[in-house]
């Protein structure tokens, strides 16, 4: 990492600067009982950071010592004058408590003596506010901002929850793919690492906008929300109040090599060639990214219809929806080889289709007809 361009770590609407440490290990641990299967974390929340806050003066934390160096007022986030000092409350989901715990308590033990203040944490699996307490304010403010930044990095490490998609399990485009399935089997079924197992199940087809990690009923309900709003400010307006009518057909492939592939995917577009579709998706991105329920992996949203994926073969049950959270899965993952599907089947035709809902979907749940459970739905016609 070059010294005059360290890392940039934002969280809401600050920026800190991460600065370079000596990592340590922990080996043989269980997860339950610390923070993580290395002290990386914990010594990036406890290293210098300096803030380039958005709004506000700016904030610098130094651990020296106990009290030496500590934050400079900071107005990110409230803190209340109590009789017995200063206090402030974060929302944490209980997911992440045993992270700011850490092995044996002492990752929160080291927060609480660095910064002279108390730190109430709910007990595990019981949501609630975490309540930092202390005697000076700045105290206070360098806890709640250590706190934060441990949040933030765990968050990105959880598996994700739910996803955002457009189905595309219609009745036509569901035959269709039958079909191509049929055709590969009897087509390149000797082909390397080409099996049944690789292909989707019809009733889970759909066009994936983002994935997020809620981890709470609270975060359910903010993204619920955020979704509404999209509809109001932009979706209807796009869609016009109708549905977009879109065509399914030809297939490519996620990574540089055809004789290895992980993910092979069906192409989407506009009936009508208008653009409607990439902008609706690319907003709601946008959107649930500013809101920090999502992470934003490229500039625009990739639209494509997963029709095999090697993930499959391990578990016909598995829902990896991109390639990156997929590979994380499984630590071997063994690819085919496509290049006669390509080459067969490169303008296969899976149909025309209507969309006229995103839905806001549960990973590991089906409703009665086979697809994602819903927690929440757009509905723009």
């Amino acid at each position: 990492m070059e010294i005059l361009r360290p890392t940039l770590v934002k969280i809401g609407r600050r920026l800190y600067r991460k600065n370079h440490i000596r990592e340590q290990t922990y080996q043989n641990e269980e997860e339950e009982d610390f923070y993580s299967g290395s002290g990386t974390i914990m010594a990036i929340a406890c290293c210098l950071y300096s803030s380039l806050s958005l709004k506000g003066p700016a904030t610098r934390i130094s651990l020296a010592g106990p009290m030496d160096g500590v934050d400079e007022p900071c107005d990110a986030f409230l803190v209340d004058e109590t009789e017995r000092g200063y206090q402030c409350a974060v929302d944490v989901p209980s997911a992440l408590f045993k992270y700011i715990i850490g092995k044996k308590g002492e990752t929160k033990k080291k927060l609480e003596t660095e910064t002279r203040t108390s730190i109430s944490i709910p007990k595990l699996g019981v949501e609630g506010e975490i309540v930092i307490t202390g005697q000076h304010r700045n105290g206070v403010i360098s806890a709640r901002t250590r706190i934060d930044v441990l949040v933030e990095s765990f968050r990105k490490k959880q598996p994700f929850t739910h996803f955002l998609s457009f189905a595309l399990n219609q009745l036509p485009i569901q035959e269709n793919f039958l079909q191509f399935k049929k055709e590969v089997l009897e087509k390149c079924s000797n082909n390397y690492g080409v099996s049944s197992s690789l292909f989707q199940n019809p009733a889970k087809l759909h066009l994936t906008i983002g994935t997020l990690v809620l981890l709470n009923e609270q975060e359910v309900q903010k993204a619920q929300e955020i979704l509404q709003r999209c509809k109001e400010d932009f979706a209807d307006t796009i869609a016009e109040g109708k549905p977009l009518t879109v065509e399914v057909a030809g297939i490519e492939y996620m990574n540089d090599d055809p004789a290895m592939i992980d993910v092979l995917y069906a192409k989407v577009h506009m009936k009508d060639g208008s653009n409607k579709l990439q902008q609706i998706a690319d907003r709601l991105m946008d959107r649930f990214v500013t809101s920090g329920l999502m992470m934003k992996e490229w500039d625009r949203v990739k639209l494509h219809a997963t029709v095999m994926n090697t993930v499959f073969r391990k578990d016909p049950n598995a829902e990896e929806l991109n390639s990156k959270t997929a590979g994380k899965s499984f630590k071997e993952r063994e690819s085919f080889d496509g290049r006669n599907i390509l080459k067969f089947f490169e303008n296969f035709y899976f149909g025309e289709a209507k969309l006229d809902s995103i839905y806001l979907s549960q990973r590991f749940s089906t409703d009665s007809s086979g697809y994602y459970a819903t927690s929440g739905q757009l509905t723009f016609s």
